[in-house]
């Protein structure tokens, strides 16, 4: 019955204020479910009894879930439409949000982590499709700042997780998580399908009938996703571990423990709301680079320090240097390789994301928790390298989900077409014709 009410709105496509809000919303509910499920953590742990080794285990599970139904949601868009999978996916979160709630051991928990892991890789991928839809739509990037409610939704669903550790147990807690989860896709959902509708047709599909630009460029869009990957490496390990190194490492209290990816997700709310005048600012490269070594030496500080404040202010720091990389590699993959870039790239990445977590686990059994994020650094630092070799690929033609983008697709101060132009010359006789088809990036 649900899946005919959200096919009928197909039949009604949404303005792109619409659009736009649902997106938001999605993206939003996807922060604040993880959020919420991240400040209990350590409450999770404590009923299951669950140590270092088997809480990894437990979000290996996650990871692999949503690993999984990453590739599962790449097919179903095609043969669902991008604004159904988005909005089936957004219930399934929500629903899925409660069972860490319900465990009772490890076995348990791990069962229940694989399902929630495979409904927010499912809503992961779907949101960020439908974000690179309303990109073109709109003209402007825009993912940046969708990336944004994602974090605002980390941000409000760790405070309330926080609070609400005081004062009521984990599965209660998650019920009302999932209750209002499915409150907001009760209007955001028939909007998604609705986008079906309008949508063009080469927003449809992977690439135009009849196209003859040959193969895409699979190996930049993978460094695209690594890029994203070692910075959401970081992302995963603030979110699943934060918490507990504060209270372990730190003795804090649960609510103070919470304020750390309390602190993390705002800034990075903040960072990517920003994102569009920092690149105007800065240029793409400076604020990859110097935001990847800025997390780096935030992470450090936090795990160093024996004093709360300087710790909190670390964390701080790490949300707003890796703020804009991952959805700056994720545009960027989707003007080059369309909806099976994004999904391509967004795997990769968030391989780091989910993966990260259990890695931390593994890690800090042996060596100690502080020992383990400050890996962290590690691949912050590895991501500002890959920044560079990015920078120097020649690019064949892009597969944009349509025509309309007002500025060029930059990496760097200068359109990718002008940088790659001299460089692409002196190769060999007949490149310039790649060189012009990078001008698509500069449609309008």
């Amino acid at each position: 019955m649900l899946l005919s009410v959200l096919t009928h709105a197909r039949s009604a496509p949404p303005s792109l204020s619409r659009l736009r809000a649902a997106v938001a919303v999605l993206f939003a509910l996807d922060g604040f479910v993880f959020g919420s499920w991240a400040a209990r953590i350590p409450d999770v742990s404590a009923a299951t009894g669950a140590d270092h080794t088997a809480l990894g285990i437990a979000l290996l599970c996650l990871s692999l879930g949503a690993l999984a139904c990453m590739q599962l949601t790449g097919a179903l868009c095609k043969r669902l439409g991008t604004g159904l999978t988005a909005a089936l996916a957004g219930i399934a979160a929500s629903v899925s949000a409660v069972l860490p709630g319900f465990a009772t051991g490890v076995p348990g928990l791990c069962a229940g982590l694989l399902l929630f892991g495979a409904a927010t890789g499912a809503v992961n991928v779907a949101a960020n499709s439908v974000g690179v839809q309303v990109e073109a739509r709109a003209g402007r990037p825009l993912l940046s700042g969708l990336h944004g409610a994602f974090s605002a939704g980390g941000l409000l669903g760790a405070l309330v997780g926080g609070l609400a550790s005081a004062v009521v147990g984990v599965a209660p807690h998650l019920v009302l998580v999932a209750l209002l989860g499915l409150a907001l896709m009760a209007w955001a959902g028939p909007v998604l399908v609705g986008a079906d509708a309008g949508a063009p047709a080469a927003e449809q599909v992977d690439r135009p009938t009849g196209s003859d630009d040959g193969p895409r460029p699979t190996a930049v869009l993978a460094v695209l996703g690594a890029v994203a990957g070692a910075t959401a490496y970081g992302e995963g390990a603030i979110s699943d571990w934060g918490a507990l190194h504060l209270r372990e490492q730190l003795q804090a209290a649960p609510a103070l423990a919470a304020a750390g990816y309390a602190g993390f997700s705002s800034a990075m709310a903040v960072g990517r709301l920003a994102g569009g005048r920092l690149v105007a600012a800065f240029g793409e490269r400076r604020l990859l680079v110097g935001g990847a070594l800025l997390a780096a030496a935030g992470v450090l500080t936090a795990v160093t320090t024996s004093s709360l404040p300087v710790a909190l202010s670390g964390f701080v720091l790490v949300g707003l240097g890796l703020a804009n990389v991952f959805p700056l590699a994720i545009a960027r993959a989707g003007a080059l390789g369309g909806p099976s870039g994004v999904a391509l790239s967004t795997t990769v990445g968030y391989t780091g994301l989910l993966g990260g977590p259990p890695v931390i686990g593994f890690l800090a059994q042996r060596a100690g928790l502080p020992t383990a994020l400050a890996t962290v650094a590690l691949m912050a630092v590895l991501a500002a390298v890959l920044v560079f070799g990015i920078e120097g690929q020649q690019l064949r033609r892009p597969s944009l989900p349509r025509a309309g983008w007002s500025q060029p697709v930059l990496f760097g101060r200068r359109p990718v077409a002008v940088v790659l132009q001299p460089a692409a010359t002196k190769v060999r006789r007949g490149t310039g014709s790649y060189v012009r088809d990078l001008r698509l990036l500069e449609v309008g």
